[in-house]
């Protein structure tokens, strides 16, 4: 496990038509570079899970990759809608999205109870909204202990998992360091799984508060230098500010984002094709 591969390899054996794919990350290590190359591998009918999806999850509806979103929250952060996204849940352009809503803490802990293998997680929460009318897997249990009415959601545990982290060795050993989200869970919750790094290298020197992710724990690694971008690598990269504002502009407009997808992530396949003819 822990296999070292290239992140188009990785992506065709694990990415599937239909499968579920989560790809995690909370402010850094957003693995963008993984969730366009599904998006020029052309995969469709996917369920995309994500806490907090924003324009790499924008731009992957809008290639018609998905068919249904689980989700917690949804935007541009710092400069407003996901425009693909509601563009597909409004007008079903260019397929329709089904949604499925959560909270944060709800996500969190569902990806919890997949990590540990159990089949559902419960909390405190939920109470006072309207998402336990909206979504049908959200339900009332009553603690055979106390008697209190607690929510009950069942576990992820996604068909692939994919996140992003600085680097790994070359025994597939992964750390990570800064926020690092959900990573650990969605990782050992999904039933395969990738993880992108900036670099690959012979030995992990310790750092504080570094988190390891084993190479048993682990489908497949794939060096991809600023394979966060425009999401940023705490010690590596910095967040690119201006892409997030440029994607508004970009995102609300069909023809807009066509010409942008053409001349930016199908560019590649142009380029492999070139190559091979």
């Amino acid at each position: 496990m822990g296999e070292i591969t290239s992140l188009r390899d990785a992506i065709a054996d694990l990415a599937f038509d239909g499968a579920t794919v989560a790809l995690e990350g909370f402010t850094h290590l957003i693995p963008v570079a993984a969730g366009q190359e599904i998006i020029r591998q052309g995969r469709r009918d996917l369920t995309l899970v994500r806490m907090t999806p924003d324009i790499v999850y924008d731009q992957m509806i809008g290639a018609g990759c998905a068919r249904k979103l689980v989700f917690s929250w949804a935007g541009n952060p710092g400069v407003g809608s996901l425009h693909r996204f509601r563009d597909a849940v409004q007008n079903g352009w260019p397929v329709p999205l089904e949604i499925e809503e959560h909270s944060h803490a709800g996500m969190a802990n569902r990806y919890v109870a997949g990590a540990a293998g159990l089949p559902f997680a419960v909390l405190r929460g939920y109470v006072g909204t309207d998402l336990v009318a909206q979504t049908p897997n959200i339900k009332p249990i009553t603690c055979p202990f106390t008697g209190e009415v607690l929510t009950a959601v069942p576990a992820l545990n996604p068909d692939v998992g994919i996140v992003h982290a600085q680097r790994a060795d070359r025994a597939g050993n992964v750390q990570m360091w800064g926020i690092t989200g959900v990573h650990k869970e969605v990782v050992l919750a999904s039933k395969r799984s990738l993880v992108t790094v900036e670099e690959i290298v012979d030995h992990l020197d310790p750092r504080p508060g570094a988190v390891i992710l084993p190479h048993w724990a682990i489908t497949y690694v794939a060096e991809v230098p600023g394979g966060a971008h425009p999401s940023y690598a705490m010690g590596y990269s910095e967040r690119d500010n201006d892409y997030y504002q440029a994607w508004d502009a970009i995102s609300r407009d069909r023809d807009a984002f066509g010409d942008w997808l053409t001349s930016t992530v199908m560019r590649e396949v142009r380029a492999i094709l070139g190559d091979q003819a």
